[in-house]
């Protein structure tokens, strides 16, 4: 019988700190929350447990003190586990691991350092991943520390879908390539699809729809492109994010308009996107504004569907065809207009959406295809932490 691991899995953010505690293989959640505001005048603690919730506010500093917080209600209040000794591994989420990780790794020193020199890769994400790890390993030093990578799926993407037309000397040299993120996510919901299909060949078309968003391509499972490229910037709009952009704009505002790199770089990646175009990056805010008459919030709307609609054409042309359309992470598993927007005018391709079923709520897998679509549409709901938590305990063996 496999041995039973109690497995921590953290997402760690800027100033947020995602948690989810497993005991695998059950795969059976014992707590799950997040910090949220650490460093700010007041964090906010959030933990469910036993069908219970827990929410706490106090001053966190930083991620030392708020994985310290996290432990004394898992001890206290959830009664979940009796001290540190009871995690036997902690499962970190790492944006970027460049071209030097490409598989689920047991995190030393050497390991930890790398992290951190690839943090200009992914100056958003990769600091923050690693203060985790620091963290982490202070608080639990008994525990396996595991790095599981969301740029790892892309690793093998076919050359031509890597490759940008620069020297490719000067690209190995630089490490100029096609990276790709929310792999784990898409590679989670890419077995699901398979599995629910029962076509271990199928041609399928993932949209990650959050705060992040991205598309990718798939065959039998392995990614065959993606929206996302040496960095989260490009591809779909996002929620503070520009997503494509001409190059020549930023050479346009940094030699015609005196703005520096990094302040290109802050309006690229925090004040663009849904943000830039309506002021607000939460989609349900926008929504709302839509919903009220905002011309602004409509026309942002329109082009965020239609960004998204480009991919699904170019993505179905590069499959050669077309066995499924999924849907999922926050917006895409929640928002029901956003997937009527980018269904609609798709029935060229056999994409016709049921209304009815589009609107209801689940949790669970479903088709919300129109009986006359020859296309599956389907809502998939992605669990990253799950799919780190089994990696985690795949490597350490069972």
């Amino acid at each position: 019988m496999p041995k039973s691991k109690r497995i921590l899995v953290l997402n760690s953010g800027s100033s947020s700190l995602k948690f989810q505690l497993f005991d695998m293989p059950e795969a059976s959640v014992l707590a799950q929350g997040q910090v949220e505001k650490i460093g700010l005048t007041l964090a906010e603690l959030n933990v469910s447990f036993r069908a219970e919730q827990c929410t706490e506010q106090r001053h966190a500093a930083d991620h030392q003190q708020a994985l310290s917080w996290m432990m004394e209600v898992l001890q206290g209040t959830a009664g979940v586990i009796k001290n540190v000794q009871d995690i036997d591994a902690v499962g970190h989420r790492i944006v970027h691991g460049g071209l030097k990780f490409y598989e689920t790794t047991l995190i030393d020193s050497s390991v930890l350092e790398a992290i951190h020199a690839l943090s200009p890769l992914a100056p958003l994400h990769n600091p923050a991943n690693a203060q985790g790890i620091e963290v982490a390993k202070n608080l639990f030093p008994d525990a396996a520390q595991v790095a599981v990578f969301d740029t790892a799926f892309y690793h093998n993407l076919p050359k031509k879908a890597q490759q940008w037309a620069i020297n490719p000397e000067f690209a190995t040299q630089h490490q100029l390539r096609v990276f790709g993120f929310h792999g784990i996510s898409h590679e989670f919901v890419a077995q699901k699809t398979l599995n629910h299909l029962q076509n271990p060949k199928a041609k399928v078309i993932n949209l990650h729809l959050g705060n992040g968003c991205s598309a990718t391509a798939l065959e039998a499972g392995q990614p065959v492109d993606h929206s996302m490229g040496f960095g989260p910037l490009t591809g779909l709009v996002m929620g503070t994010r520009s997503g494509d952009i001409d190059p020549a704009v930023i050479f346009y505002l940094i030699e015609q308009k005196g703005m520096s790199a990094a302040a290109v770089k802050e309006l690229l990646t925090k004040n663009s996107g849904m943000l830039g175009l309506t002021g607000h990056s939460d989609l349900r805010d926008i929504e709302a504004m839509a919903l009220a008459g905002s011309p602004e919030a409509q026309e942002a709307l329109t082009l965020n569907a239609y960004r998204i609609q480009k991919y699904i054409g170019a993505y179905t042309a590069a499959l050669g065809g077309l066995d499924a359309l999924v849907f999922t992470a926050g917006i895409g598993e929640n928002n029901a207009a956003m997937r009527a927007r980018i269904c609609a005018d798709l029935s060229f391709f056999g994409i016709v959406l049921d209304e009815k079923l589009n609107a209801e709520r689940s949790a669970d897998l479903r088709n919300i295809a129109a009986p006359q679509s020859r296309i599956p549409i389907l809502v998939v709901p992605t669990n990253e932490e799950l799919a780190i938590a089994q990696k985690t305990y795949r490597l350490l063996g069972e």
